[in-house]
């Protein structure tokens, strides 16, 4: 299960949130691979609003999902695709996304 968190401060929550379950939809279609393929319902969205410190971008955007060799071959282009599709989205011109893939435990 991926976990999306999406910073910002100031402006931006609005048309973020509207594209929520679009953004999950095509974040289901870049992270699944030959190994697992992801329905929306599995991508968990969060947004946290930045009250302090110093960030990048308007929006920065984290990417948790777990280490499937075609993820890695894919990564950069998956961070550059996520990022194209929010600017095209909204009018928010600066967005930064990470994506960290790692090996992950879950218990339910």
């Amino acid at each position: 299960m991926p976990l999306v968190n999406i910073y910002f401060r100031d402006k931006g929550e609005e048309e973020l949130q509207k594209i929520a379950p679009d953004l999950k939809k095509y974040l289901a279609d870049k992270l699944s691979s030959t190994e697992l393929v992801l329905v929306p319902s599995e991508i968990s969205i969060r947004f946290l609003e930045i009250k302090g410190g110093e960030m990048i971008a308007s929006v920065e955007v984290e990417i948790a999902a777990h280490s499937f060799a075609d993820r890695v071959k894919k990564q950069d282009q998956v961070c550059l695709d996520v990022m194209n599709y929010i600017k095209e989205k909204t009018d928010i011109a600066d967005v930064k996304v990470w994506l960290q893939l790692s090996e992950l435990g879950h218990s339910w």
